[in-house]
C-alpha cells in the first residue's frame, strides 16, 4: 500500500483563518487526502469561503446539525438563541446551490476503510453527543468498520473496543487490528477542549496510525469578523479560550 494519509476534519464553523491554517499544517504532513465529519458551516462569519474550500479539496464529507439547519426551513425554536441566531445569519449567508449541497450530503460515509459521521452511527440523525462509555456503547453496535471518525462535541476523545470499552483523550493511537475505535477528531473552528487552537487527525492507513494535531492561528481576525457581521458576541470571545 502506497503512503495515503488522510486530514480527517470536522466542525469548522465558518472559521476560514483556522481552517486555513489546518490545511497547510496538513500539506506539510504530507497529507494526500481529506475528509470531513460535518459541521462545515455555523457559529463563524466565512461559511461561503469555508464551504467553497472543502468543495474544493474534494474532500469526502457528511452532514452535520448545522449544515442540515441551515439548508433546511426547520423551526429553530426548540434551539439555544445563541445557535439559532447564528442558523438564522447563516441560512441567509449562503446561496441556493450551496444550500442544496449541504442538504444532499450523506449522514454516514465510508472512506477507504474507515467510517465518518457527525454525531452517532445508530442515530445519526438525531444529533446525540458522545462523551461517555455508554454513550459510545450503541454506536459501535452499529460500527462495521474498525475505525469510525466523528464530531459534535468538538473534544479530542476516543473509545476503544476490544473485550470491554475504554476512553481517553490522545495525541496519537495505534489502530489495533480486531479492535474497533470511535476516534472524536476535534474542532478546527470551535474548539471546546480549553485549547484555542485549531485541531484535526492525520490518519495514516499504512501505518494504522492517527495522529491529533493542534494548529496555531490568528483568532483575533476570526473574532473581528464575528463581531463585524453583527453575531454574538459570545462567539467571539469564546475562541480565545477553547470553550
Amino acid at each position: 500500500m502506497s503512503e495515503i494519509q488522510y486530514a480527517i476534519l470536522g466542525d469548522i464553523h465558518g472559521n476560514i483563518q483556522a481552517l486555513s491554517a489546518v490545511l497547510e499544517d496538513a500539506r506539510e504532513q504530507g497529507v494526500t487526502h481529506y475528509a470531513c465529519v460535518g459541521d462545515v458551516v455555523g457559529y463563524n462569519a466565512s461559511p461561503v469561503e469555508c464551504l467553497r474550500t472543502i468543495q474544493e479539496l474534494n474532500c469526502a464529507c457528511v452532514r452535520g446539525n448545522h449544515d442540515h439547519y441551515c439548508s433546511h426551513e426547520e423551526s429553530l425554536q426548540d434551539f439555544q438563541p445563541l445557535a439559532a441566531d447564528t442558523i438564522d445569519w447563516t441560512r441567509k449567508q449562503l446561496s441556493d446551490e450551496q444550500r442544496k449541497w449541504l442538504a444532499e450530503l450523506r449522514l454516514v460515509k465510508y472512506v477507504e476503510n474507515f467510517t465518518i459521521v457527525h454525531s452517532t452511527l445508530d442515530m445519526p440523525d438525531k444529533w446525540c453527543y458522545v462523551y461517555h462509555k455508554l454513550d459510545a456503547s450503541a454506536n459501535f453496535n452499529y460500527q462495521t468498520t474498525s475505525v469510525c471518525f466523528y464530531g459534535h462535541t468538538h473534544v479530542p476523545l476516543y473509545f476503544e473496543k476490544a473485550s470491554g470499552i475504554k476512553s481517553d483523550l490522545y495525541d496519537s493511537i495505534q489502530i489495533v487490528l480486531g479492535t474497533k475505535y470511535f476516534i472524536n477528531v476535534g474542532s478546527v473552528g470551535q474548539p471546546r477542549d480549553g485549547d484555542s487552537r485549531a485541531a484535526y487527525v492525520v490518519y495514516n492507513l499504512k501505518k494504522r496510525e492517527v495522529r491529533l494535531r493542534r494548529v496555531p492561528y490568528d483568532f483575533s481576525i476570526t473574532q473581528e469578523r464575528i463581531l463585524e457581521s453583527g453575531l454574538p458576541k459570545r462567539l467571539a470571545a469564546r475562541l480565545a479560550v477553547g470553550k
